[in-house]
């Protein structure tokens, strides 16, 4: 697991083997940057992580100079690893928060300019949970959402749906709000 570009690029993280996630694989994650570099200013986001397991994408928007990164799952070893490796790279805009994530959204009161979640893929509301996002209002006006998902798995049933990139097993499904 490496950081692609900005910063930190070209920087190797090395997560426990131990933690219960299923990383987005370098080659998904360079395909997906490269198309939000032509959509929106990373380097002058607001990020939100949902589900977000080592880190890779908290630390990719991190190097890209997001102004904030909230990384928020439930799992505290997750949580340990990413914050001992912003300790360490010396990355003082994220900031981690342990929740179970279906509860975090819908208590949200922050709204945030790109929001990436990375749920289980087994998640039972997996479906809904693009709709549950916009809804809660945590995605600003003109801001951009990616949800990773498996690719057998339609997850167009938004009115804020742009489109699907598939990547193998995996893909991304596009959202944006209109400002």
């Amino acid at each position: 697991m490496r950081i692609i570009a900005g910063q930190y690029g070209g920087l190797r993280l090395s997560p426990p083997s131990n933690l219960p996630v299923r990383p987005t694989t370098d080659i998904a994650k360079e395909a997906l940057f490269n198309i939000l570099d032509n959509r929106i200013a990373l380097n002058e986001c607001d990020c939100l992580d949902l589900f977000a397991g080592t880190g890779n994408i908290s630390f990719e928007l991190a190097s890209r100079g997001a102004i904030l990164v909230e990384a928020v799952d439930i799992h505290f070893k997750c949580l340990q690893f990413i914050n001992d490796t912003a300790k360490k790279l010396k990355i003082d805009i994220i900031h981690t928060r342990k929740a179970d994530v279906l509860k975090f959204i819908i208590a949200c009161k922050n709204q945030y300019d790109f929001i990436f979640a990375d749920p289980p893929y087994d998640l039972p509301s997996l479906p809904q949970l693009a709709n549950l996002i916009l809804e809660k209002g945590l995605l600003k006006p003109g801001g951009m959402m990616v949800i990773e998902h498996p690719s057998t798995r339609k997850m167009d049933d938004s009115p804020f749906y742009i489109e699907t990139r598939k990547y193998g097993y995996s893909s991304f499904s596009f959202y944006q709000r209109k400002p």
